[in-house]
């Protein structure tokens, strides 16, 4: 009988692997990390604010996880050099990618500054393919493969009205680089996906859940669209992530996986 057969949850498994996560002092990159680290990887988190980096280092290591730190974003391409070089010096390579550093700047168009939208461009999508590019060179020469984890919006498919004309465009442009790339990686056994939620609990958008006039009439215009009921939390994301990080996607690459209740379906 095949192994996953025998024990399927064994598709799912990470422990020893090398994770390196950005963006780690943010929402998703720290749920990201954290959920890595609980399933054994090893991880190198990386992040502009190194207060929050290092609580999300912490908030890892209580679990086990052997942990290293850097204080950079992806801005740069001696950045993300720094970044992918201390995977390998620490833990003597790299298996998982996850980029969850990323920006937004709500603006109308007409008002909008091209160094503003050249900013969020750079944050969500230059960043991104600067990381994916060191990654995927020490993954090709390493010759194990590897998982690379974008991570993209529902406003990567559908448009908004409130000044999003960079932000949809980003992360457009970030299911793109996903497609592109899991075809370009392909035969080194190189799997590149993202994941898009809608909105899902943080602390940037904990007043959507609030019981204000405000949150209110913003939660009841998404959940009419939404056809779950909810709005996103934390866990929701999880599944997907380990899922992709795991041999357990080993057979999809290119995709966009909407983890929004059904938010772009309709």
């Amino acid at each position: 009988m095949s192994d996953y057969l025998r024990n399927p949850a064994r598709l799912f498994e990470i422990g020893g692997k090398v994770a390196i996560v950005t963006g780690a002092s943010g929402a998703f990159g720290a749920l990201a990390a954290r959920v890595l680290a609980a399933a054994g990887a090893r991880m190198v988190l990386a992040a502009g604010k190194a207060e929050d980096l290092e609580r999300t280092a912490l908030q890892c290591r209580e679990v086990g996880a052997e942990v290293a730190t850097i204080c950079r974003r992806p801005n740069t391409e001696a950045d993300c050099e720094a970044i992918t070089q201390l995977a390998v010096d620490r833990f003597g390579g790299v298996d998982i990618l996850v980029v969850g550093s990323g920006l937004n700047d709500p603006c109308p168009i007409v008002d909008m500054s091209l160094a503003r939208f050249e900013n969020v461009m750079a944050g969500n999508v230059t960043g991104a393919w600067l990381l994916c590019r060191s990654f995927g060179r020490r993954a090709i020469e390493q010759g194990r493969g590897g998982k690379i984890i974008l991570m993209s919006s529902a406003r990567g498919k559908l448009g908004h009205p409130a000044g999003y004309s960079a932000y949809c465009a980003s992360k457009a442009a970030t299911d793109g680089l996903t497609r592109a790339l899991g075809c370009e990686w392909g035969k080194y056994g190189i799997t590149v996906n993202a994941i898009a939620p809608t909105v899902f609990r943080s602390a940037l958008t904990a007043w959507m859940f609030e019981d204000t006039e405000r949150g209110n009439a913003t939660r009841e215009g998404m959940l009419a669209r939404i056809p779950l009921g909810r709005l996103g939390e934390p866990e929701d994301l999880a599944g997907p992530l380990l899922f992709l990080a795991s041999r357990a996607s080993d057979f999809h690459t290119g995709h966009t996986i909407y983890a929004d209740g059904g938010y772009t379906a309709g």
